[in-house]
């Protein structure tokens, strides 16, 4: 855990603004973005002084990145292939939506060594994807693929969201099987959550979305599994799905909370003691990163207490869950002695299973996860100490 090896680039600009989206982000305005390059830029080289860093994984999010005008795109491009030793690195995404990109953009990102495309579709119905506020439609999906195919892009993977609102049991499955009919080896799945400051938010606080009951939210994602499980695309998190080989590199970073480095406006960045954020609005993180490299928001202190919950509840995201040797061999303490009352207990539930190397969630603690999750908060660093 000690290297730093995967990082995260955040570009913020978006085309449209979805009604569920709360990530930084801001209508693209094209001197804006120049703007904003130039000072990612030099937050970039002030953190990492010099070129051709080693990387395991990059990945590129948003916003839209290819919201960026070509010659932006190719700025960007360029200048990471002069940071980081691109052909080094196991993994390189982007984040693509359907119809944002042409022949010239995929072609740029072929030739400045993006490998894998993480593909913003939602949902496979022209109605749903209005209400969603998003400016594709089904025909931009199979274009798209269409076009990154024909660049041999292989690595690709399609995000969908259900739950959505009024959506039945029937429309998510005839989404899934649309979804899957495009052969890609690498499928997102999430419900939908109603996050703050979104106008989904305030529609729901008003009384005008219509969630789907419970019980069909439970039956889509019990579709989801079983229907990935019989197309041959393996669950290895709570929320992805993969071909075998394919799983997402920079996201399994995350989830085995392992250190990274996070630019750009409200990006977060894990480094060895400390986790740091951005300053999220736009000329407030341009300025202070055009004046010394620095654009950051706060640093929290990660204390040993912090690091063990997040192993918890970050490493059950995991179908294979937590490895006790690894806990052991990074804490100097085993997860069973220190919370051996919570997990008997869970394990009692149902929400839990153990064997002798890993703790893991069963299938109704998948449903449950959150619920999980709790239970390995520590009110205090005393238990800890007590191993030590």
């Amino acid at each position: 855990m000690n290297t730093i090896d995967s990082v995260y680039i955040h570009i913020p600009f978006c085309r449209q603004i979805c009604h569920y989206c709360d990530f930084v982000k801001f209508f693209y305005n094209e001197q804006l973005a120049t703007e904003y390059l130039e000072a990612l830029k030099k937050e970039i080289d002030v953190s990492l002084p010099g070129e051709k860093h080693k990387m395991r994984t990059i990945y590129i999010g948003g916003g839209t990145p290819t919201a960026l005008n070509s010659v932006q795109l190719e700025t960007l491009l360029r200048f990471l292939n002069k940071k980081f030793d691109i052909s080094a690195c196991e993994e390189v995404s982007i984040e693509v939506n359907p119809g944002d990109i042409d022949e010239e953009k995929t072609r740029l990102l072929k030739s400045y060594g993006i490998s894998r495309i993480s593909f913003g579709v939602q949902v496979m119905d022209d109605v749903m994807l209005e209400q969603l506020g998003r400016i594709h439609r089904v025909k931009d999906v199979y274009d798209t693929v269409e076009l990154l195919k024909k660049h041999h892009f292989n690595n690709v993977s399609l995000d969908l969201i259900y739950a959505l609102p009024n959506q039945t049991v029937e429309q998510f499955n005839n989404s899934l099987q649309e979804a899957l009919s495009l052969g890609l080896p690498h499928y997102s799945t999430y419900a939908l959550q109603i996050e703050p400051k979104t106008i989904f938010y305030h529609k729901h606080k008003k009384g005008q979305l219509h969630r789907p009951a419970e019980d069909d939210e439970v039956e889509m994602y019990e579709i989801l599994k079983r229907t990935m499980k019989t197309n041959g695309i393996h669950q290895y998190e709570i929320s992805n799905f993969a071909v075998p080989g394919y799983e997402s590199k920079h996201n399994l970073t995350y989830w085995s909370n392992n250190y990274y480095y996070g630019f750009g406006a409200g990006a977060h960045g894990y480094l060895p003691g400390k986790r740091i954020t951005n300053i999220r609005p736009l000329p407030a993180y341009v300025s202070q990163a055009m004046k010394d490299g620095k654009p950051i928001l706060q640093i929290d202190e990660v204390d040993v207490k912090e690091r063990v919950e997040e192993e918890m509840f970050l490493g059950l995201r995991k179908m294979k869950g937590i490895n006790k040797l690894h806990f052991e061999n990074r804490f100097g303490f085993k997860a069973e002695s220190l919370y051996k009352k919570e997990i008997d207990k869970l394990i009692i539930n149902g929400l839990l299973q153990e064997n002798e190397s890993a703790i893991q969630l069963t299938d109704k603690g998948m449903l449950l996860g959150n619920r999980v999750f709790e239970k390995f908060l520590l009110e205090a660093d005393n238990k800890i100490l007590a191993l030590k």
